[in-house]
């Protein structure tokens, strides 16, 4: 199907304004300039907005963003929620327009985790940091008026593929427990010519040499495409992994990747939802706010998420 309409006029408008990128010379550093903060300053309002830090996986700083929706109990339901850019790009301001939105949709507080990018920091630093996170998130989850028994991750893109990873990683290393995966149109192998979708998708946001740029400066080489903790698909046990929701995008060349881990979770055991949403390209919950279809699906996923928490 075409791209969506309200989408198309809004891209087509940022389009005459945006750089070319060559990311055959392109470094992480100018993409960082032309990717920019995306911190709107506005979105929905919650009720209140936490900055925090905790401990990276090697003992620095780690900045986390709590959201709390209005009405939300005192011991609240949570996500802990990994954002997108490829593991080079993006912060918890990048995201913070989606988190208002699915705090306010979910009716959870939402805890976004700012961990360290690469190139200079590569895999496995990622999801060590998102790992250390969650472990620090649950001892200190009285401090933050949460349930720690009732706790999700949800990611998109390169934070879907770190939040299903960090889940791998609870059931490898004994917890903590995560009730429930919401996995927005990640990235599950690290190959990146494999898939039909990767050769057909026309998708205006994330076209294929962007996400080989990305795959090389998070992981180097192809050494790690076998690696679990890099590629969960490539995992050769999925079991005993929480619930999920694995949502793609139908002109995603993210798309049929993340159709087959959907499959793979269900052949391993875990109970999985998977929906792919016409008309839409990668990353469409950036444009939430603006885009109906794109509301429609962040929020038929929240009701998802609650409903499993």
């Amino acid at each position: 199907m075409p791209l969506d309409e309200t989408l198309s006029s809004i891209l087509e408008g940022a389009a005459e304004d945006a750089p070319e990128m060559n990311f055959d010379v392109l470094t992480p550093e100018e993409f960082r300039v032309i990717n920019g903060d995306y911190s709107e300053g506005g979105g929905e309002n919650v009720e209140t907005i936490e900055d925090l830090n905790l401990l990276d996986s090697d003992g620095g700083d780690m900045s986390i963003r709590i959201y709390r929706p209005e009405g939300s109990p005192s011991k609240s339901p949570a996500a802990i929620f990994f954002h997108g850019g490829g593991w080079v790009v993006g912060n918890i301001n990048s995201h913070d327009g989606q988190c208002r939105g699915l705090a306010n949709s979910s009716g959870m507080v939402i805890i976004a985790v700012d961990y360290r990018k690469a190139p200079e920091h590569p895999f496995p630093v990622p999801p060590e940091d998102c790992y250390s996170a969650l472990s620090q998130i649950v001892e200190n989850a009285d401090d933050y008026g949460i349930d720690p028994e009732r706790l999700a991750v949800v990611g998109d893109s390169a934070g879907a593929n770190l939040a299903t990873v960090v889940c791998q990683m609870a059931r490898d290393r004994n917890g903590p427990n995560i009730k429930y995966q919401t996995l927005f149109y990640g990235g599950f192998d690290i190959d990146t010519y494999g898939w039909p979708s990767h050769k057909e998708s026309s998708d205006p946001i994330l076209p294929m040499d962007m996400m080989r740029w990305f795959y090389r400066h998070y992981v180097g080489s192809e050494n790690f495409i076998e690696e679990p903790y890099a590629s969960p698909l490539r995992s050769e046990d999925l079991s005993g992994l929480p619930p999920a929701q694995v949502i793609t995008a139908e002109l995603d060349p993210l798309r049929d990747e993340g159709e087959a881990y959907a499959k793979a979770l269900n052949e391993a055991g875990v109970e999985t939802h998977y929906e792919c949403i016409s008309s839409l390209p990668h990353a469409f919950l950036v444009f939430f706010e603006f885009v109906p279809a794109a509301r429609e699906a962040m929020e038929a996923a929240c009701v998802r998420l609650a409903e499993n928490i």
